[in-house]
């Protein structure tokens, strides 16, 4: 990892904060199998699977349950049972998160909102370089707390592992299929994969270039990228701040690892760590290489804004920084708050914004998959106390039916 401070320090905290993604590039590809799977449905789907995600001539699209099953039976009896411990932690947090419905009243007005699942989800599950059982659980679990009748899983070449946490979680409709067609799938439907009403998860470039190109026509979380960490810190472990870089690092070459610091001795210890703990990790030591960086800032205060400025998607602080915490996917505060305890067992989710996106909202939640619908009951004595204030504002607009809907029943009232 490369050390800047002063104003190199400054300019490039201007540029992480105004970083984009790389969609452009492969936004044409991505259009034609968009709409080839709109068109063509099943055909174009399967033609697909079975170019980019090894799907065989005789495998069917979808995984049976005794496939399920047989993954589930397969695995060894402590990957079970983590696995079971990180999804009633993760059942918890969603059922904490959980919004409530309401109705509140007065003077013959009453206002409130009811709570509604969505009737319908897709759960992207990337299946590159490593299986994801972890990011099954993020997208599956808050799903079922909310109340999603139907809720379907996809990935490309799906392991053992992934399979075996569908079947954990009861799992029906489960599809042997990634990349862009997959998020087209979903979108449009095709024969044998009707259309969901939203789609969620993280995916590679295609996944997410896809997810921008059918937001229009399907409800999306939000555009993830490769995984951000940033860490700010003063004192402490420099081997625990390493840990955390470089275990978001293996993730992707792409990856960006950020360290924070007033300390320009603490920096040379995380820097020389770093470097100790990627020697055999060629992806985090690619990634540390192209995109780590460890920013000297001139005061604490700095640092804060600068982590604000980046928006990250991780966020290490330590305890006394959390009220400062403006922009962040997910913060861990504390030295024993480690990222991948957050990836995994914590409860919080661990599909998160990069990009920036952390400046308008967090990772995803229970809300994601609720609709919050406003009910408003108007009673004869509330309409003659709030009826004639809205016939003026909606003569003011020119809108005369407005106003007369009004009029007659204050007559009445």
């Amino acid at each position: 990892m490369r050390q800047l401070a002063g104003n190199k320090a400054v300019a490039h905290v201007e540029a992480l904060a105004h970083r984009v993604g790389r969609l452009e590039r492969v936004e044409p590809a991505v259009r034609g199998i968009v709409t080839a799977v709109r068109q063509e449905g099943d055909a174009a789907l399967r033609r697909l699977a079975e170019q980019w995600d090894g799907l065989k001539k005789e495998e069917s699209l979808r995984v049976s349950d005794r496939e399920l099953k047989a993954a589930l039976k397969s695995l060894p009896p402590d990957l079970i049972q983590a696995m079971r411990e990180a999804a009633e932690n993760i059942r918890r947090f969603a059922a904490w998160q959980m919004p409530k419905g309401w109705m509140r009243g007065q003077g013959g007005v009453r206002a409130g909102q009811i709570i509604r699942p969505l009737e319908s989800v897709g759960c992207y599950v990337p299946g590159g370089r490593y299986p994801l059982p972890s990011t099954l659980l993020m997208t599956v679990i808050p799903a079922q707390v909310a109340g999603v009748e139907r809720i379907v899983c996809v990935s490309p070449q799906p392991r053992p592992e992934t399979l075996a946490a569908a079947a954990l979680l009861g799992v029906k409709e489960f599809y042997r299929i990634g990349g862009a067609q997959a998020v087209a799938a979903f979108a449009y439907g095709t024969k044998s994969i009707p259309a969901v009403n939203k789609i969620v998860g993280p995916g590679n470039l295609y996944v997410t270039a896809a997810k921008k190109l059918v937001a229009f026509d399907c409800a999306i979380d939000f555009l993830a990228g490769p995984t951000e960490a940033l860490v700010v810190q003063h004192s402490g472990r420099a081997d625990f701040i390493a840990s955390d870089l470089v275990a978001q690092a293996e993730h992707d070459p792409e990856a960006v690892c950020i360290f924070i610091t007033s300390s320009a001795a603490l920096a040379k210890k995380v820097e020389r760590e770093v470097a100790l703990q990627a020697e055999n990790n060629p992806i985090a030591r690619a990634s540390l290489e192209e995109n780590g960086v460890i920013l000297i800032a001139p005061s604490r205060t700095q640092a804060m804004q600068w982590a604000n400025q980046i928006a990250a998607e991780h966020l290490t602080v330590e305890e006394r920084d959390l009220p400062g915490v403006r922009n962040a996917g997910s913060v861990f505060a504390s030295a024993y708050s480690a990222q991948a305890a957050g990836d995994y067992i914590v409860g919080p989710n661990h599909v998160l914004p990069t990009a920036g996106a952390a400046r308008s909202r967090g990772g995803l939640t229970v809300l994601d998959f609720v609709k919050v619908i406003t009910v408003q009951q108007v009673t004869r004595q509330g309409l003659r106390r709030v009826g004639p204030a809205a016939i003026r504002l909606a003569a003011a607009e020119g809108l005369a039916a407005h106003a007369d809907s009004l009029r007659g029943r204050v007559r009445h009232a």
